[in-house]
């Protein structure tokens, strides 16, 4: 048990310091951020995927025989994605803000984000519950997802006028809910383990809803270009394939 509180902890730490990346963004063109960004966006729709469908899934259905209630747990999963969005009027974007990507108030963000991050922690510390390599190959998917996310919320902020040391200030105690999340998550798993059978597919959903509903979109507005799309479809591949070669740590 002290194992998976050691992993889960050093694990949601790193992802909150991913929350620093936006500022080595600064000195990059937004031309080149944005080609950047779009690559990235296609690892991370394949990685967040794959970890749903080879490792956080099909753990739930050996754990559990109540395959109904698994595919309802997901179901729920996707279902909260929906709902958090459309209450708190925000969005994952991928892309940084300029005058003709504009993005919601700073303060709608925020909130939106640090939700977001503690939902990150609850999904993280619930996977080593599972066991330690599933649990880092979920806090891969999500550094994979938050690095472009990030970055976009770091634009987001300066464009909304926070200066440099603010905005870094901010993202940063934002991503650390992520650790009350996981905290949260091993307090209560430590306690009963019958809260990870909801917990895993709860995830699993969650994942699924990202990458289909916030990353994928974001490639289709590339599809006009067909060397950058077959460069996408690889990429979203390759993060599949990541983590089906993460299983050979099991």
């Amino acid at each position: 048990m002290l194992s998976i509180w050691l992993y889960s902890l050093i694990s949601v730490f790193i992802v909150s310091l991913i929350s620093l990346i936006g500022v080595a963004t600064l000195s990059i063109k937004t031309e080149k951020l944005e080609k950047f960004l779009i690559y990235m966006i296609s690892f991370s729709a394949g990685a967040l995927l794959g970890d749903a469908f080879i490792h956080l899934l099909p753990e739930s259905f050996e754990k559990s025989g109540f395959v109904l209630s698994i595919s309802l747990f997901t179901l729920s999963g996707i279902g909260f994605s929906l709902a958090t969005e459309k209450i708190i009027q925000w969005r994952h974007c991928h892309h940084p803000t300029t005058r003709s990507h504009p993005h919601p108030l700073t303060t709608m963000n925020l909130i939106g984000d640090s939700v977001h991050n503690f939902i990150d922690g609850i999904i993280i510390a619930a996977s080593y519950f599972i066991s330690i390599p599933v649990g880092m190959a979920t806090t891969l998917a999500v550094i994979f997802h938050e690095i472009p996310q990030e970055i976009s919320e770091f634009g987001v902020l300066l464009y909304g006028g926070y200066t440099k040391s603010k905005a870094i200030l901010a993202n940063f105690l934002i991503a650390l809910t992520a650790v009350l999340g996981a905290a949260l998550t091993l307090i209560i798993g430590t306690q009963s383990q019958s809260i990870l059978t909801f917990l895993i597919p709860f995830a699993a959903g969650n994942f699924i809803y990202i990458a289909c509903s916030d990353l994928i979109p974001e490639l289709h507005k590339e599809s006009e270009n067909i060397s950058k799309s077959i460069i996408q479809i690889f990429l979203f591949i390759l993060g599949i394939a990541v983590m089906a070669l993460l299983l050979m740590l099991e």
